[in-house]
């Protein structure tokens, strides 16, 4: 069966999500462009720092995916909500509950349990009392109605306070006291296959376990019936409800998985990328997954590609000094790029209009080259190629016409 030119009407040509998202990246560079010629520097040189600060070697190389790898997960967490209507943006207390129990673990589980069995016990607990933080939010939404924004704030400060009475209670570092020990290298997710092909860089383990889990999300979201359902809701919770979804249980469920997530990103984090926990800070990643998933449109390959750029851009900002450029201008072309991706309606809009102005045209052109053949048959009913090579002897015609003032 060919494909028809018409197989999508014109008011459904609209813009990928992938063009609005790149669009976004384009305008926050060029925002960058001017805020760095605004100081009286050179762009391209900026640019050429941060590349060289975040790619120039593999050591480097392996840092940006290190720090990319908590900015994947936490992606995920706050899109896996937004699908079912919700906000995560409890991210933060999320990710101190799976590092201070990811931490506690390491030192409390014996150095002579073999190591795989170790990694699978500290993966597992870290991500159920993430699980489990993330669900005292849905349960709260879902019997008393409790916004989930308002409880997940209120959650972060719980969490930041468990930590800040936990370590000095069991991993209080002696010499220091406002840290945790430092956990031994068999007890992180780090590997010294790792270690030695990106020169001592902070890549671990954590980086496939994002992997896995975009796989995880995109395979739930896509292919099973719990994903349709959590969609359902985020749609519309009252249609959802009415075609017998029990919404109540698939906003717990979806605030169990996402805290799930971000607590992975947390043991990732405290117990991979870094090997130690601080008193008195909240992690700012928290709320770098909410842009991620934002710029990545709340798809898994999206928020893959989004958290590297990211990664890139913190990476590599610590280079700028060399250039005289404050490093705080990587942050502001972050902030651009998460003001443009938050407009997405009038990128899309923009985009909108172009593709369906150009469509207009090479419909009509198509059209005049039909009647001057005789081609009695809608147009809907022309194959693509069919009605490309058509476009294109039309768009000869109108030309022509044109010259001759008809």
């Amino acid at each position: 069966m060919s494909k028809r030119a018409g197989n999508k009407p014109l008011e459904a040509r609209k813009a990928s999500p992938l063009l609005v998202s790149l669009s976004a990246v384009f305008l926050g560079i060029v925002a960058g462009c001017i805020f760095i010629l605004c100081i009286g520097k050179n762009p391209f040189a900026g640019f050429e720092r941060i590349l060289f600060g975040a790619l120039s070697n593999t050591r480097r190389i392996g840092n940006t995916l290190g720090m990319s790898t908590q900015l994947i997960l936490i992606g995920l967490s706050v899109a896996f909500a937004f699908k079912t209507g919700l906000f995560n943006i409890g991210a933060s207390g999320q990710m101190l509950i799976g590092g201070i129990t990811g931490s506690i673990l390491a030192f409390y589980l014996p150095m002579s349990m073999p190591r795989p069995v170790y990694l699978f016990i500290v993966i597992v607990a870290a991500m159920a009392t993430g699980a489990f933080w993330g669900f005292l939010s849905g349960l709260l939404k879902a019997r008393f109605n409790v916004h989930e924004v308002v409880s997940t704030i209120m959650l972060n400060w719980i969490a930041y306070w468990i930590v800040y009475d936990f370590i000095p209670r069991f991993i209080i570092d002696p010499t220091i006291s406002v840290k945790s020990k430092p956990i031994e290298t068999a007890h992180t997710l780090r590997a010294d296959w790792i270690t030695d092909i990106t020169s001592f860089s902070t890549l671990n383990y954590g980086f496939f376990l994002a992997i896995i889990m975009c796989i995880v999300v995109w395979f739930i979201l896509q292919k099973t019936t719990l994903g349709f359902n959590l969609k359902a809701v985020g749609s519309n919770r009252f249609c959802a409800e009415y075609a017998g979804i029990k919404v109540n249980r698939s906003i717990m469920i979806s605030m169990a998985i996402a805290g799930a997530l971000a607590s992975l990103a947390g043991l990732t984090y405290y117990c991979g990328y870094s090997n130690i926990m601080e008193m008195g800070k909240m992690p700012n990643e928290g709320y770098d997954g909410i842009a991620v998933a934002l710029l990545g449109n709340c798809s898994p390959i999206g928020i893959f590609f989004s958290a590297i750029f990211f990664g890139i851009l913190k990476m590599g900002r610590g280079s700028l000094a060399a250039t005289g450029i404050p490093t705080e201008i990587a942050d502001t072309i972050i902030a651009t790029i998460i003001y443009f991706t938050a407009t997405n309606v009038i990128l899309a809009s923009f985009w909108n209009k172009i593709f369906r102005s150009g469509f207009s045209k090479k419909e009509g052109a198509a059209i005049a080259a039909m009647k001057q053949k005789g081609i009695a048959k809608p147009i809907e009913q022309l194959s693509r190629e069919e009605f490309r090579t058509l476009a294109k002897e039309g768009k000869t015609l109108v030309n022509k016409d044109k010259k001759e003032g008809r």
